[in-house]
């Protein structure tokens, strides 16, 4: 019975020994230098920016009456969010005749493809942030022995720089479209029966685009973030010591020439 004991004992300090070990080696005074500090900050924003973009949902509408007694006012609401895709959001179009009394319409424009990459960036910026943070903070040494860790890092950093920076522009351009085509006037205008004179159409729900306003900013936050650490992760490649060794022997060389003229 105590050897069993015992074991699972050890077995159960194992993972948390692990844990302490992991929190022990972590060297938290690393997030006061830049290079730690911007790292959180793309990490919090990439949150931000994905989680505000894909996480939006919106409505618009409009409402129809019909000029004949026969039918009442109808009342359009039609719900749309990520990817907006908007070609696929259905609504029931109200007819006026005493036929038929809707019919099925879909709202205009396919916006996918700058929403499900703002978002797919800001998923791998706070992948690959996280994954540099345990790098700094854990091992750092590693980190600062081997050449090849920050010139990576370095490339990787000037790519998500200039992923930002187009995501970011695309998917303003993409919002901007998304608004334009769930407009209550875009919505009445693409009804056929409010062309008539046997209806009169109104505008409904003006969707609210906060959310989605603010993931713009959010991306060209992140596009700053990340371009203002380009200079600190360079700084720590062998591009940035090999500039400064060959502008300490360009002086030293200067000097000495001076030197010779001067005994000259």
């Amino acid at each position: 019975m105590s050897s069993t004991e015992s074991s699972s004992r050890t077995t159960d300090k194992s993972p948390r020994q692990q844990v302490d070990r992991l929190l022990v080696g972590l060297r938290w005074r690393r997030l006061e230098e830049p290079l730690g500090f911007i790292k959180v900050l793309q990490w919090l924003f990439a949150i931000f920016a994905f989680g505000s973009c894909g996480s939006y949902s919106g409505e618009t509408g409009a409402t129809v009456r019909c000029n004949n007694e026969a039918k009442d006012v109808s009342t359009i609401l039609v719900s749309f969010g990520y990817p907006f895709r908007l070609n696929r959001v259905q609504y029931e179009m109200p007819l006026c005749d005493d036929e038929s009394t809707s019919k099925t319409m879909h709202l205009m424009g396919d916006f996918s493809a700058p929403a499900e990459f703002f978002v797919t960036l800001g998923i791998f910026s706070f992948f690959y942030t996280i994954a540099a943070l345990v790098l700094y903070l854990r091992f750092h040494n590693i980190y600062t022995e081997n050449r090849r860790f920050p010139l990576v890092d370095f490339c990787v950093t000037v790519s998500f720089t200039f992923f930002w920076l187009v995501a970011a522009a695309a998917w303003g351009k993409g919002l901007t479209d998304v608004k334009g085509a769930t407009r209550p006037s875009s919505l009445t205008a693409a009804m056929s029966v409010c062309h008539g004179e046997e209806a009169v159409c109104s505008a409904g729900a003006t969707p609210s685009m906060g959310l989605a306003n603010i993931s713009v900013l959010f991306g060209f936050i992140s596009f700053f973030l990340w371009a203002g650490n380009c200079w600190f992760v360079f700084k720590e490649t062998p591009w940035h010591g090999q500039g400064q060794d060959q502008g300490q022997g360009a002086g030293q060389e200067s000097a000495a020439e001076q030197g010779a003229v001067e005994k000259q």
